[in-house]
């Protein structure tokens, strides 16, 4: 399989795991279907109550209604959350990612570097220049964001990094590497980031698309996913480390 094929491969999944989200809809059930009545009509057996009959008020010892569950509740192997990470909530996720003002700011920066690299160097200087750098990587970034959110959606993964906390730094170290390759499931388990790998080395190959030739290659497609994929691991140890550091710079400050 070459790598246009599999790029065509995840987009298939990432739009499907989009279609999904309009033709799913929470609650949805089809019609219920019941065979005739052999009875005339408002005719029943004397003594007859109809199933689930209870009379007014009524409500045997330990009943809930159906969809009840106490908080904190979850089934056995399921860990517990206060937080759904529901599709719409993965969709604002990876939109704030893509097209959030922070993401554009480090967009607009990232283009300025490679323009003072000069990268590609067939997308010369100036203003052009830099509208080209600039337009791709807005263009990957999109194309990374609708792959993770249909690759996450479809395979039920949540897309976020969960803290390990707790002393010793290597520790730390350590889960957040694992927090690039493994991802956390809907359901509370954990599995390979399919996601992540997806989105990452998917986009790398789709964008390279509109590079110059001596750019287009799988060798470059590759090395750019494998590249993004470090930039998710300094994101995790970030998200791991930074809230420690801030809680201290700003403890320091207050301090007598």
């Amino acid at each position: 399989m070459n790598r246009s094929s599999i790029a065509a491969l995840l987009v298939a999944i990432a739009l499907l795991g989009c279609a999904q989200r309009g033709f799913a809809q929470p609650g949805f059930a089809p019609p219920s279907i019941a065979p005739p009545s052999i009875a005339p009509p408002g005719f029943e057996p004397p003594g007859f109550e109809p199933p689930g009959f209870a009379p007014p008020g009524f409500a045997p010892p330990g009943f809930a209604p159906p969809g009840f569950a106490p908080p904190g509740f979850a089934p056995p192997g399921i860990a517990p959350t206060n937080d759904a990470f529901n599709w719409k909530s993965k969709l604002q996720f990876h939109a704030a990612k893509a097209g959030g003002p922070v993401a554009l700011l480090g967009f607009a920066a990232y283009a300025a570097a490679k323009q003072e690299l000069n990268s590609p160097r067939e997308w010369g200087q100036g203003g052009s220049g830099y509208g080209k750098r600039l337009a791709s990587i807005v263009g990957w970034a999109g194309i990374h964001g609708t792959l993770a959110f249909g690759l996450d959606t479809a395979l039920h993964q949540d897309p976020r990094y969960h803290r390990g906390g707790g002393p010793g730094f290597l520790r730390r170290v350590g889960h957040a590497a694992r927090g690039t390759l493994l991802t956390r499931t809907d359901s509370g388990g954990e599995t390979l980031s399919t996601w992540r790998l997806g989105s990452d080395y998917g986009a790398a190959f789709l964008s390279d698309l509109w590079y110059p030739a001596r750019l287009n290659t799988s060798r470059e497609g590759f090395l750019t996913g494998s590249v993004t994929l470090g930039f998710d691991l300094v994101s995790n140890l970030g998200s791991e480390f930074w809230p420690d550091i801030k809680k201290g710079v700003f403890h320091r400050k207050s301090g007598p």
